[in-house]
């Protein structure tokens, strides 16, 4: 072989190694950031992980709410209308959130079921709901229906 051209290989593939090891890198670095949603159906079948960073979200089920006079934790019920997950929350809440209202809430499922969750976004109009939402209640809906 030529040594320009034995020359010019060896770029190439320094190259096409550095680009692997790049994408490798920002891969392993970012898959910890990645949130997937979740309904409380597919949480109450088991679906959803234990002890990884997901997204649950559904509506605040009616009586659901539990405030804790001494601190600032919220109990409260999420659900799709076909499945409930617990979730307690400490910190201040958006200023949206109420019973009836949807709300998808970022945070970690226990072993015991119960979804710790460490943020809580709630809809800004009576319109809106945010595409996870509405496409988790149509979907319970959908396997309800007869």
């Amino acid at each position: 072989m030529h040594p320009v051209r034995k020359q010019r290989l060896m770029v190439v593939l320094f190259i096409l190694f550095g680009a692997a090891v790049a994408v490798a890198l920002i891969t392993f670095a970012l898959r910890d950031n990645i949130n997937l949603f979740y309904s409380p159906l597919e949480i109450a079948e088991g679906k959803a992980p234990v002890g990884t960073q997901i997204r649950a979200g559904g509506m605040v089920l009616e009586g659901s709410i539990k405030r804790d006079p001494n601190s600032l934790r919220v109990d409260f019920i999420v659900t799709d209308y076909a499945a409930q997950v617990p979730v307690s929350y400490t910190g201040i809440l958006p200023d949206l959130f109420a019973e009836g209202q949807g709300v998808v809430a970022a945070g970690k499922l226990n072993s015991s079921g119960l979804f710790e969750a460490t943020e809580v976004l709630a809809k800004h109009d009576e319109n809106y709901m945010p595409p996870e939402v509405q496409s988790a209640v149509d979907a319970a809906a959908e396997t309800l229906s007869p």
